[in-house]
C-alpha cells in the first residue's frame, strides 16, 4: 500500500463565501474560507467541521477527504462549530452572541438530520467535553475584554449547572505570544482607535434615547474592544493521563502570530495553570502563517494531530485555511505541535520530529508566463502575494525552471483570488451579520488544469490531467513516490470558478535535491530585547533558508521559525522568566544541517 502525504494548506475544497455591504445591497466580493476546525475520530473515520462550510468533510485517512453537506436545517453561518461524540451522539454547536445557541445531534451525520437540542444561554467558539465520569462540561469564549468560560452541563437538558467559571484571562506582560498584532507588534494607534471608535458609536442605532451614563458606558465598552488587547478565544479541551490540557487561541486570526497556547489543570473547571510548553501551535513564518484555533486528536496509531486556522487575509480579514501537524505528549506531558516544517510534505504515518523526506525544490527559480504581472510570487514562499495573468481566456501558462534535472517528488499548486465581484444565484438570498451580508456558494465551482513535465524544454510529458475536473482544490498536492525526473513544469490553466482571471501564490516543488548540505550556520548571535522579545542572528552559510528553533529545555525545541533570504529572525513569543535554549539549522535542497544549542538565560 501507497503511503499518504499531506502538506499544508490543507487539501480541500474550500467554499467561497460572498460578502455585500449593507449599504451596497447588489455588489459582492468572494474569496474562500474555511477556519476553527473541530476534529475528532469515531469507529475509524475521521470528521472535521470548519466554519463556514455548509457541511463537513470524513476520512480514513487524514490524506483523503469527502464533503458530505449538512442535512436538514443547520446555523452553517454561525462560526466556530463544534463537534463532539457523547453517548452515541455526535453533538454539534456553534457561535451566538446575541441569542441562546443551541445544540444539535445526530447518530449519524453523513445520513441523518440533527435535530436541534434548544439552548437557554449566549456562548462563542464553544467546545463540549465529556469526563471519564459521564459528566459534561461547556468551555467557551471569543474577547479582548471577557476571559474564556467554563462550566458543568446538565447531560438531559444542557443547561448549566451553576454560574459559569472564569478560566483563562489575558496576561501579555507575561506571555509575549499573546500581545497582539503582526509579530505581536502593537496594531494601532491611539489615534487609529480613536477613530474605530467614532465610526462604530456612530453608527449604534437608538442613541437618542439613551440616557448620558448609557452613553457613556458605550463609549467604555467601544474603547476596549477597539483597543490593542488581545482575543482569547476557540477553546478546546483534551485529558490526558489524567491531567486537563485546556487550549486556547490568541491574539486574532487576521495576524502571522496566530496561534494556540495551553493551560493545565487537574480538574475540569481548574485552578488551571500555564504549561511550562507554551505557545503549544505556532507558525510565524513560511509560505503560509497561522495556526490558531484548532482541535487536537489521538489517531488510529495512538498518535496526535492538531489542526487549526491558517491566515491569508488579503481579500477579507477571514481569509482563512486550514493547517494539519503531529502532536503529542512528552515524557514529562507537555503538549507539543510539530510544525518544523509545517507547510512541507509530510508522511501521514511518520513520527513527530522527523526530518522531511523531500526538500523545497522551487525556491526563487525562474519563472515564465503567457502573460500577466507578478512572475517573481510564483516561487517566493509566501502564500500572500501572487501572479496574476492579463486576462481569462483559457490556456494561461506558468513554466517553472528548477534549473537542472531533479528527482521530484510532490508538487503543490497554489491558486489564489484576486477581487473577484460576483453575484447571488438565482433564487438564492444572503445572511445579514450586524454591518455586512454574506452568502455561502456549496455549488459545484470546477477549477481546472493540466500539468506537463520536460527535461528539455522542448518534450513535454503528462504529469497530471485536471482537464475534466468536478473539483475545486485551490491547494492541490500531488506525489509520486518513485519521482520524476523533471527539470521544468508547465501548469496550463484553463477554467476557473466565476471565470475569474488566474492567480498563482505558489507552484512549489519538493523532492530530492542534489550535492551537500549546507555548512551550519555560522556566528549565530541572540540579544534580549527585555523579557519576551530576542533577536537572532547568524552569518550566511548560502544555505536555501534556515530554521530557528527555540524552547525551555535543550531537549524540547519545540518551537520554530522558517526564514529565507534573511539572517535574522525576531522573536516576541517568550515568556517572562522561563530558560530559554536557541538553535539556528541551514537546510538546502540536499539536505538539513543542525546547528548548535545555545543557552540564552
Amino acid at each position: 500500500m501507497a503511503n499518504k502525504y499531506i502538506c499544508n494548506p490543507m487539501n480541500l475544497e474550500y467554499r467561497y463565501q460572498f460578502f455585500g455591504n449593507l449599504k451596497q445591497p447588489g455588489i459582492f466580493h468572494a474569496s474562500k474560507e474555511a477556519a476553527d476546525p473541530s476534529l475528532i475520530l469515531v469507529d475509524g473515520t475521521y470528521y472535521l467541521f470548519p466554519s463556514v462550510t455548509g457541511g463537513f468533510f470524513t476520512s480514513k485517512d487524514l490524506a483523503e477527504w469527502e464533503f458530505h453537506p449538512f442535512v436538514g436545517e443547520m446555523p452553517v453561518y454561525d462560526y466556530a462549530p463544534d463537534i463532539r461524540y457523547i453517548g452515541g451522539y455526535f453533538y454539534y454547536c456553534a457561535s451566538g452572541m446575541q441569542e441562546a445557541c443551541d445544540f444539535y445531534r445526530t447518530k449519524d451525520p453523513v445520513s441523518e438530520p440533527f435535530e436541534k437540542v434548544e439552548g437557554s444561554f449566549p456562548f462563542w467558539d464553544p467546545n463540549l467535553f465529556e469526563d471519564e465520569d459521564g459528566r459534561l462540561y461547556l468551555y467557551w469564549g471569543s474577547s479582548n475584554v471577557t476571559p474564556v468560560y467554563g462550566g458543568e452541563l446538565d447531560r438531559d437538558t444542557m443547561k448549566l449547572k451553576g454560574e459559569p467559571v472564569e478560566l483563562i484571562a489575558a496576561r501579555e506582560e507575561e506571555l509575549g505570544y499573546e500581545r497582539n498584532g503582526a509579530d505581536h507588534k502593537t496594531p494601532k494607534t491611539q489615534e487609529q482607535i480613536e477613530e474605530d471608535v467614532k465610526n462604530l458609536y456612530d453608527s449604534i442605532p437608538g442613541k437618542e434615547n439613551a440616557s448620558e451614563e448609557e452613553l457613556a458606558a458605550m463609549r467604555q465598552t467601544l474603547y476596549a474592544y477597539m483597543g490593542n488587547a488581545p482575543y482569547l478565544e476557540g477553546a478546546w479541551m483534551t485529558k490526558h493521563n489524567g491531567i486537563y490540557y485546556l487550549q486556547y487561541a490568541f491574539p486574532g486570526t487576521q495576524y502571522n502570530v496566530y496561534g494556540d497556547a495551553v493551560y493545565i489543570s487537574d480538574s475540569p473547571l481548574g485552578p488551571f495553570k500555564v504549561a511550562e510548553n507554551n505557545p503549544y501551535s505556532y507558525k510565524p513564518t513560511g509560505f503560509i502563517t497561522g495556526a490558531g484555533h484548532g482541535s487536537t486528536v489521538e489517531d488510529t496509531r495512538e498518535g496526535f494531530w492538531h489542526i487549526s486556522s491558517m491566515r491569508i487575509s488579503r481579500n477579507h480579514k477571514f481569509e482563512r485555511r486550514l493547517g494539519l501537524w503531529k502532536a503529542g505528549f512528552d515524557a514529562d506531558g507537555e503538549l507539543y505541535c510539530d510544525q518544523r516544517y509545517g507547510d512541507w510534505p509530510l508522511r501521514v504515518d511518520s513520527r513527530p520530529w522527523e526530518q522531511p523526506e523531500w526538500m523545497l525544490l522551487s525556491y526563487r527559480k525562474p519563472v515564465s508566463v503567457s502573460s500577466g504581472k507578478g512572475v517573481e510570487f510564483i516561487t517566493d514562499e509566501d502564500i500572500r502575494t501572487w501572479w496574476k495573468a492579463a486576462d481569462n481566456q483559457p490556456g494561461s501558462q506558468v513554466c517553472l525552471d528548477l534549473e537542472k534535472v531533479q528527482d521530484v517528488h510532490a508538487v503543490q499548486i497554489n491558486f489564489a483570488e484576486d477581487g473577484i465581484e460576483v453575484q447571488l444565484p438565482e433564487g438564492e438570498s444572503a445572511h445579514q451579520d450586524m454591518s455586512e451580508i454574506r452568502f455561502i456558494d456549496t455549488r459545484i465551482q470546477p477549477l481546472r488544469w493540466i500539468l506537463e513535465g520536460s527535461q528539455d524544454g522542448v518534450h513535454f510529458s503528462m504529469l497530471a490531467d485536471k482537464s475534466q475536473a468536478d473539483t475545486d482544490l485551490s491547494h492541490d498536492f500531488l506525489v509520486w513516490e518513485t519521482g520524476k525526473q523533471v527539470r521544468y513544469l508547465r501548469l496550463t490553466i484553463l477554467e476557473l470558478p466565476y471565470a475569474q482571471i488566474p492567480c498563482i501564490s505558489g507552484l512549489r516543488v519538493f523532492g530530492k535535491g542534489q550535492g551537500q548540505r549546507p555548512k551550519a550556520a555560522d556566528e549565530v548571535t541572540v540579544q534580549e530585547m527585555g523579557e519576551l522579545n530576542i533577536t537572532v542572528d547568524w552569518k550566511d552559510t548560502a544555505a536555501t533558508g534556515y530554521n530557528v528553533l527555540w524552547g525551555y529545555a535543550p531537549d524540547k525545541l519545540y518551537h520554530s521559525s522558517i526564514v529565507y533570504g534573511q539572517c535574522r529572525r525576531e522573536i516576541g513569543a517568550l515568556m517572562k522568566g522561563k530558560p530559554l535554549y536557541v538553535r539556528v539549522d541551514a537546510f538546502n535542497e540536499a539536505g538539513i544541517t543542525e546547528g548548535s544549542i545555545l543557552k540564552v538565560r
